[in-house]
């Protein structure tokens, strides 16, 4: 087995995350904190990512969605707007293996649209993202 995939298998044992609730004014900008800094590849525009992930409502605190209930994680192509903007821009830099909670204001998600029942439009949303493989 090589280095990659020793972390992937790492990666994947991880359990879903408990998302922390912060509370006070939701934040205008995008909020990047590692909660775990991985040890792999560094995850760059262009390359196709492979993410487990949880998202909440910053005014809820209510979960929307979480590939970790589906028992599959998620693919999509890094910076090519295939997913909301603090996608695009909060999982760049992340390292394989690594957690990092995203705080993404309305602007950088689903602006004033929504996009079902759980995401009312114009919400703070939060996600704890791992990123499994670049």
């Amino acid at each position: 087995m090589n280095g990659s995939n020793r972390e992937e298998a790492v990666v994947s044992n991880k359990t879903k995350p408990e998302i922390d609730f912060p509370g006070g004014d939701a934040p205008t900008e995008l909020q990047i904190r590692d909660i775990e800094v991985g040890t792999g590849d560094e995850a760059k525009p262009g390359q196709v990512v492979e993410v487990h992930y949880a998202g909440v409502t910053f005014e809820t605190g209510e979960e929307f969605d979480a590939s970790w209930n589906r028992g599959s994680t998620f693919k999509f192509p890094l910076g090519a707007g295939r997913v909301i903007k603090g996608w695009d821009q909060g999982v760049v830099g992340m390292k394989v293996g690594g957690r990092r909670e995203l705080i993404i204001p309305a602007r950088l998600a689903y602006g004033n649209q929504s996009p079902s029942p759980l995401i009312p439009a114009g919400s703070t949303l939060i996600f704890v993202v791992d990123l499994i493989s670049v």
